[in-house]
């Protein structure tokens, strides 16, 4: 209990950050719609949020360096309530990309000095507890935040203004605890090559797995309005798929730790094909069709930047650790850059099915190059323990290394 109540303040500021950050995208989308911006526009904003978010990542421990956790806070904080608050200012898909891109590096920021902060704080002692607490709590978040698109307005300065008072709201617990900011951890090296040279497909998982979650979250809005869903229905539809992915963390947890990790990434993939074709068949099977295709959408592609992360680091020794985390996450920015504006050109040529044709192709390449690799490589002896592993900032690495040694 003392342990939580230490972490309060850095958990309250995750969850109003993650209410602000996790609204703006499906309302981005509906907006956008709203004041006739093409779906490619739509699309170029998720993806100049992830260019934002990986700017984010690789800056923010200079920054905290440079003037202290919880001044770089407060300033990427700053980052993010400027670009929601701009939105209705300057009405222009352009614009607005800018200001996704200052969103984007909010994020990345805030969850770098976050996790900075509790690996400072956190021993082996009570890492399995605070971690646990982290997930849940920003899970938790992220599913409330999906909701919110129920009472937002599209395109209004009201509803980014309730955003950007969340995201400004999120300094006040971190800056104003009285607790003693940690000293700076040193960054770590970004070498994107490591997570290719220890695992190719663990690369390519994580690739798919920013394919995937990039497209659903920022093009799927614009999915569930061309389906027919309302704008309180879409949040439902969000939150389907952000359920479905936290209740698969378990079992697919336990499958990775038990068979060939190689095995359960491949009949993921499967599972992830079928589920794309289920959720473009039950499009015209009624709302509640479409959220259970969300659901189990959600359900088969959550897990797979886990199990690939996992893949990985049974090839990477102690060291490793830290710097083959970056890497993996580097290989998910990549994919979370592309996908967005890819899927909604797709879509503009093609119709809403476009955008899970588009992902059931990448899981289709991954289940090829997974076989392939099946007879490049003998299953490792030692493996390291499966941890779900959270896609925020390059330090995640730091609190996962030591869960991720078996005992």
């Amino acid at each position: 209990m003392r342990l939580m109540i230490s972490f309060a303040a850095l958990f309250l500021s995750v969850v109003l950050l993650q209410l602000s950050s996790g609204g703006v995208g499906p309302l981005d989308a509906l907006s956008g719609l709203a004041l006739d911006f093409s779906t490619a526009e739509v699309g170029l904003l998720g993806s100049a949020h992830f260019m934002g978010f990986f700017i984010g990542c690789w800056w923010a421990p200079r920054a905290m360096g440079s003037v202290g956790h919880s001044r770089a806070f407060a300033a990427f904080t700053a980052t993010g309530a400027i670009g929601l608050l701009a939105h209705m200012l300057i009405v222009n898909p352009y614009a607005w990309a800018l200001m996704r891109v200052a969103t984007g590096l909010c994020v990345a920021g805030c969850y770098t000095v976050i996790e900075a902060w509790l690996q400072a704080k956190v021993t082996n002692e009570t890492r399995g507890r605070a971690m646990g607490t982290y997930r849940g709590v920003d899970m938790g978040a992220s599913l409330v935040a999906q909701l919110l698109i129920g009472v937002l307005e599209p395109a209004s300065y009201v509803s980014y203004n309730l955003l950007a008072l969340l995201c400004c709201a999120a300094i006040l617990p971190l800056t104003l605890t009285t607790a003693r900011p940690p000293e700076t951890p040193s960054a770590p090296r970004l070498r994107p090559m490591l997570a290719v040279t220890r695992s190719p497909l663990a690369a390519a998982g994580v690739i798919v797995a920013g394919l995937n979650s990039a497209a659903f979250r920022m093009i799927g809005p614009v999915y569930g309005q061309e389906v027919g869903l309302r704008p309180d229905q879409i949040g439902l539809f969000l939150a389907a798929f952000v359920a479905g992915g936290a209740l698969a963390q378990f079992p697919s947890g336990w499958l990775a730790d038990k068979y060939d990790r190689r095995w359960v990434l491949i009949w993921l993939s499967v599972a992830a094909i079928v589920s794309s074709m289920f959720t473009v068949l039950s499009a015209s099977g009624g709302t509640t069709m479409v959220m259970t295709g969300a659901a189990v959408f959600g359900f088969t592609t959550f897990p797979i930047y886990s199990v690939a992360a996992a893949h990985a680091h049974d090839f990477a020794s102690s060291e490793e650790r830290v710097e083959l985390s970056a890497a993996l996450m580097f290989w998910y920015a990549v994919g979370a850059i592309a996908s967005p504006l890819g899927a909604s050109k797709l879509m503009e040529g093609f119709g809403p099915t476009a955008l899970f044709m588009l992902m059931a192709i990448g899981h289709a390449v991954l289940v090829i190059f997974g076989l392939t690799r099946m007879r490049a490589r003998a299953t490792p002896r030692k493996r390291t323990s499966y941890v779900y592993a959270p896609r925020t900032s390059f330090l995640i690495g730091r609190l996962l290394r030591r869960k991720r040694e078996r005992k």
